[in-house]
């Protein structure tokens, strides 16, 4: 059972991280100490209960929660070996930990220790890194709380942060927290509910009095050109960009993006003060941990034409490249990790918006919303004073610590799939479907492309949020359709990588029985949809440098003669044969084309179910709940096909396994000899 203090400390951390104005995602941490029976001694001990390594606050559970003994937290004091040392103590925390299992306890785990308090929050919010973060935050901490919040100078965190604020705690009685110069607010209070009623507190205090004595034009005048397109042009060229700016940023690892078009950062970036702003990057550490020290901004305005702004992003990213490098060459010291890429998390488009990346989707949506806290903070110091950050030796401690390495050593190995963004057509049901949840299970973001938008949604969610899957709309005879689905595929993930060509409807009819509608209906969703998905789809592909590959689900029927099937098995060989001049004209792109030819997937498919299953039987002489079985006898193998069993041929197809293979068609049938390729 979950001991009172720990279950008041989980509902207070959840409703604090809720509200982004108290803290970002997965920032600060939270504490409460009481009182269990020793399990060993059948003695009261003293625990506590903190929020552990990695965690969210929003989103805290019990699991999450380190469980440390105090007697034994407390006594680290006595053998605490000084600053030069003080990381050596997040081992020894080991040795203090209370029962099996929990989180791994933080690097804060010393504040809450060792402040003389029941409950302790350490929170990031805007309004306080703020003042954190302005030249003269000591003068404004005293003028906007007076003796109820004390200054604190930059630390970085550690054991003696732990101890400077317990100090603080301890001379300063009419105190109810600090504020923590560069980083962001410590409170605390006797009991859960004070605690987070200092914190909010705090937290409301400084919003009000940024807003009180904050001057007009915090960013300074506007710049003439720079301000926001009108939505339909800023989407289109964020859409046109995404796949060159992803390019990019992933010369060193393969990166997902995320766009936003916010008015927070049109507005930081249509002001006079952003290039230098934003030169001075971001503060706290956690904000520059996933946002990188400074972005990379267009310094082009928002009417720059989109070849003009290509041409200078791949200046600017090798002068980035260049900066970031030799920001490590001057910080690095003997035993530091190795550089982990110079490419920018940030990328910052006047008039268009701001990209960010990450080695996923979640990654890299966080970090556009750090970005965005950053650009808070930034106004508020501005607004008060002057923005004046950590300085650049002290975030490269940061950003390059051995604590830091550590954890991401800890990270589990990424899955085969990561960082690569699928375009699945006809994706709401059957084999699409099975296509676009073994993608996404193997670690691919999935865009569900759908006749029907619902069905599409609906697909995607079962997947996942809309950090995993999207489902969207696209009829693919339309050629705005197609583009709008690629431009909401690059939109939402930074780009494309895989392509599916699934969509598809089947008619039995003999030659004399089809009509031209039936033939131009057949040809107009699997020839010619194809054909515009595959040309939408390349020049991502292209733009993106990156490779890539295009699969066309075709049939064995594109090269087998059955009877009552002209129209399916002549666009069947339509599309295989796009297969093989797509192969040979993208292959300098490192674009791999390849196809599927499967048979007699009955079961979950729409095209069986939509009428195609009883004619088939029809024309065989055998029931239609038969046919799967049917199909399956008439194989070598003697086995029924499934749509997951074309979808495993997809995931082989686009791994690092088959990476010299294009031009190839894999039949997915159980074997049926006359479908042999030769």
């Amino acid at each position: 059972m979950t001991n009172p203090a720990a279950a008041e400390l989980i509902a207070r951390s959840n409703r604090l991280g809720a509200d982004p104005k108290n803290t970002n995602y997965a920032g600060g941490n939270t504490s409460a100490k009481g009182v269990e029976t020793d399990p060993v001694t059948g003695e009261p001990v003293e625990l506590m209960w903190v929020k552990g390594s990695g965690g969210d606050l929003g989103t805290l559970t019990e699991s999450g929660l380190a469980v440390l003994r105090l007697d034994r937290l407390r006594a680290l004091v006595d053998v605490y070996p000084g600053v030069d040392r003080e990381d050596e103590m997040v081992a020894a925390f080991d040795y203090t930990l209370h029962g099996k299992g929990g989180a791994a306890p933080s690097i804060d785990t010393a504040m809450h220790g060792l402040v003389d308090a029941a409950h302790v929050d350490h929170l990031h919010p805007d309004s306080g890194i703020a003042i954190a973060t302005a030249a003269d935050g000591a003068e404004l901490t005293a003028q906007a709380f007076g003796d109820k919040v004390v200054w604190v100078p930059w630390r970085r965190p550690g054991f003696q942060l732990g101890l400077d604020i317990a100090a603080i705690k301890r001379d300063n009685p009419a105190a109810i927290g600090a504020i923590l110069g560069g980083h962001g607010i410590t409170a605390w209070g006797d009991t859960s509910e004070q605690a987070e009623a200092n914190s909010l507190w705090i937290i409301d205090t400084a919003q009000k009095f940024i807003a009180d004595n904050s001057k007009a034009e915090p960013f300074g005048p506007a710049l003439d050109g720079y301000g926001a397109l009108v939505e339909a042009e800023r989407l289109a060229k964020a859409a046109a960009l995404a796949p060159v700016i992803r390019g990019l940023v992933s010369t060193d690892k393969a990166q997902v993006g995320h766009f936003t078009d916010a008015d927070v950062v049109l507005d930081f970036l249509a002001s006079a003060e952003h290039p230098r702003l934003a030169a001075l990057g971001t503060s706290c550490p956690d904000h520059f941990l996933r946002t990188k020290v400074k972005p990379l901004v267009l310094d082009l305005p928002a009417t720059a034409s989109i070849e003009e702004s290509i041409a200078r992003l791949d200046e600017l990213h090798t002068a980035y490249r260049a900066d970031y490098q030799a920001y490590y060459d001057r910080n690095a010291v003997e035993g530091s990790p190795a550089i982990r890429g110079a490419d920018p998390a940030i990328v910052l488009i006047p008039g268009v918006g701001m990209f960010s990346y990450g080695a996923n989707k979640q990654t890299a949506r966080v970090a556009g919303e750090f970005y965005i806290n950053a650009i808070n903070v930034m106004r508020g110091a501005e607004g008060l004073s002057t923005y004046s950050p950590i300085d650049e030796a002290e975030k490269f401690r940061i950003e390059y610590w051995a604590l830091e390495e550590a954890k991401l050593a800890r990270m589990p190995k990424p899955k085969p799939l990561a960082s690569r963004i699928a375009l699945v057509t006809g994706a709401a049901s059957g084999i699409g479907k099975a296509i676009a949840t073994r993608l996404t299970a193997e670690g691919a973001c999935v865009v569900i492309a759908d006749l029907d938008l619902e069905k599409a949604q609906a697909a995607a969610a079962e997947l996942g949020n809309a950090d995993v899957a999207i489902g969207v709309q696209a009829n693919v005879t339309d050629e705005a359709q197609v583009q709008a689905a690629v431009d909401a595929a690059v939109l939402a993930f930074g780009g494309v990588d895989l392509i599916v060509n699934n969509a598809g409807l089947s008619l039995s009819k003999s030659l004399l029985e089809t009509t031209v509608a039936d033939w131009d209906l057949q040809h107009n969703v699997m020839a010619k949809g194809s054909f515009l998905i595959s040309r939408a789809a390349a020049k991502v592909l292209i733009d993106q440098k990156l490779g890539g590959d295009i699969i066309y689900i075709s049939s064995k029927n594109s090269v087998f003669a059955g009877p009552n099937n002209i129209a399916y098995s002549a666009t069947k060989a339509d599309q295989a044969h796009q297969v093989r001049l797509l192969a040979a004209e993208l292959g300098e792109y490192g674009v791999k084309v390849n196809g599927i030819n499967p048979d007699g997937v009955v079961r979950g498919s729409g095209i069986f179910a939509g009428g195609w299953g009883a004619k088939r039987a029809a024309v065989y002489g055998v029931p239609e709940e038969e046919l799967g079985a049917y199909y399956a006898q008439r194989t070598l193998l003697k086995r029924e096909v499934l749509p997951e069993n074309v979808a495993n041929a997809v995931f082989v197809l686009c791994t690092s396994d088959l990476s010299h293979t294009t031009g190839l068609h894999i039949p997915v049938d159980a074997g049926v000899a006359a479908a042999f390729l030769r």
